[in-house]
């Protein structure tokens, strides 16, 4: 058991006014398993660089452990070549039959070895570059969101997995993950940092509680701070107009007044400028303690949406629907039975591969060709929707999307994204003011507004498709994993929203508290095991 000491860290980026961590000081200790908790953009992949040393900075970081992290970097020249060439490269010094071992634990087939790296996938190659980076000793493993792209069955596996290690930073904005795997939080607050033992859940509680009793004090110092003004000037005004009384008078009005008197009517005045004073002390106090209250409190604005209503129940319907892509020997799917009314929150279920999103494709290509034939078609072209028009597939049994269906669409690719907000915005018949202060709401920073959208981390891209989505207007919302790489705060702020409005839905997402929060229906795709154990 070794600690990490971290003392005055302070890191910017170059050419970046913002300081990511000022003055950072806190203790690790390498026998735990410490989940990484904020929002996006407050520097969690940044500190795991730092401890790798990767960046220079300011301060000290001092321990004795080794580090490693995940996920290894894979330079397309790799891909070619089988997983077993690659340990080496990956980490040095890996030995195959500890790989083998881990691949056990994360109950893969150790075939995935001697498979060309870039037929595997996303699944396949988070359990190998996890088996590879828990088969070293001693080392302090920084593990930075894991089950991106992962369906269900996935994460339970690798829950399990990491729930019976320890030793590692895991960074996830999963919350159920988060609550199997962590004994530690580490959490990057919006002004402070904080270390605490527990898991999400506990500490998310620990800050319900802690929130309540700092908005309750803020409160209680706000109106002791009013009593004290108003007490403070009723005094001050007294006093002033004791201190005109010391020169003149009245001797017929006031004849017990004497030039004697001046003296007493001074000391007297001189008393209650004191009190002022005492009492614009006590008010500095109040405002010093009041100060840093709320700091860190969690307060996300209200998000709104804009749901159309369709004069059909039934927005979408399928009839034994299957799916086939050229050249493949088997269907995608076949037999699917569905059907989406209004009001509906339909979550496809199902494991990587099993056709989810593609029969996401086949709606939207569904609902496209059938604006083309009315010829009432407004939706602005873009490299999304033109990739989704191109599709092609043979299809089998029913499909059908009610007329005149508007529909808001997000993609789980964001690799199209190009260019500046403004562009964005027009190509998509966007108001830019409007798109912008919803990007505010979700707590993307105002600098990000004149980046490049390439220049966008994957957290800031998904978030510019959300907010685009919550600004059309539509009949039906289609979400492809939406969640990806989006903090949890903003999960909650999404659920919320959506617990309010209740749009019609269809969605893809593998994260389970998301889906047991806000589905109203369940529809499962292929074998839809979702990897859960008595």
């Amino acid at each position: 058991m070794a600690q990490i000491q971290v003392t005055n860290l302070t890191f910017s980026y170059d050419g970046s006014s913002d300081t990511i961590f000022d003055k950072m000081s806190l203790t690790l200790d390498t026998d735990w398993k410490l989940g990484l908790i904020g929002r996006n953009g407050k520097g969690k992949t940044t500190f795991l660089n730092l401890l790798l040393g990767r960046y220079e900075y300011m301060g000290t970081i001092r321990t004795s452990t080794v580090f490693d992290y995940f996920p290894y970097q894979i330079p397309g020249t790799w891909e070619t070549e089988c997983g077993e060439m690659l340990l080496e490269r990956m980490k040095p010094g890996c030995e195959l039959w500890r790989v083998l071992c881990e691949l056990d634990e994360l109950e893969a087939d150790a075939g995935i070895l001697y498979r060309p790296f870039g037929t595997l996938s996303c699944g396949e190659r988070t359990k190998l570059m996890l088996a590879v980076l828990f088969s070293g000793e001693n080392d302090f493993l920084l593990i930075d969101e894991p089950t991106n792209h992962l369906d269900q069955c996935a994460r339970e596996t690798v829950k399990r997995y990491l729930n019976n290690k320890k030793g590692f930073i895991l960074v996830s904005h999963d919350r159920d993950l988060l609550d199997a795997c962590v004994d530690h939080v580490l959490v990057l607050n919006r002004q402070t940092i904080e270390v605490q033992g527990g898991n999400f859940s506990s500490w998310w509680e620990n800050k319900t509680r802690k929130d309540a009793f700092s908005v309750a004090e803020n409160e209680k110092h706000k109106k002791e701070i009013g009593k004290l003004r108003k007490a403070s000037g009723r005094v001050r005004q007294w006093a002033d107009c004791n201190e005109r009384t010391k020169i003149g008078f009245d001797p017929v009005k006031e004849h017990d007044r004497s030039k004697n008197t001046r003296s007493y009517i001074g000391a007297k005045t001189k008393k209650m400028q004191s009190r002022v004073k005492q009492m614009e002390e006590r008010i500095d106090r109040e405002i010093e303690e009041k100060e840093g209250l709320l700091q860190d409190i969690e307060n996300p604005v209200d998000l709104k949406l804009f749901p159309l209503s369709h004069y059909k129940k039934v927005l979408l319907a399928a009839r034994e629907y299957g799916m086939t892509y050229p050249d493949a020997k088997e269907p995608v799917f076949q037999n699917l039975n569905l059907e989406l009314c209004q009001g509906e929150r339909v979550f496809l279920h199902g494991k990587n591969g099993c056709g989810k999103s593609s029969l996401i494709r086949a709606v939207l290509r569904n609902a496209a060709l059938a604006a083309v034939d009315r010829d009432d078609m407004d939706e602005p072209a873009n490299g999304e929707t033109e990739c989704i028009r191109s599709v092609c597939f043979a299809e089998s049994g029913m499909l059908k999307t009610a007329s005149g269906l508007k529909i808001s669409y997000v993609n789980q690719d964001t690799s199209f994204l190009r260019g500046s907000i403004q562009d964005f915005c027009a190509r998509r018949g966007l108001d830019e003011s409007l798109f912008c202060a919803i990007c505010r709401q979700l707590d993307m920073e105002r600098e990000q507004f004149s980046k490049n959208m390439e220049d966008f981390s994957e957290g800031q891209k998904k978030k510019a498709l959300l907010a685009a989505s919550l600004l059309t207007p539509a009949h039906l919302y289609i979400w492809d994993e939406p969640l990806n790489y989006i903090d949890v705060f903003s999960r909650m702020q999404i659920e919320k929203l959506i617990l309010s409005y209740m749009p019609t839905m269809l969605v893809v997402e593998h994260d389970v508290r998301f889906r047991e929060n806000i589905a109203t229906k369940v529809v499962k795709m292929g074998d839809a095991d979702d990897g859960r154990r008595d």
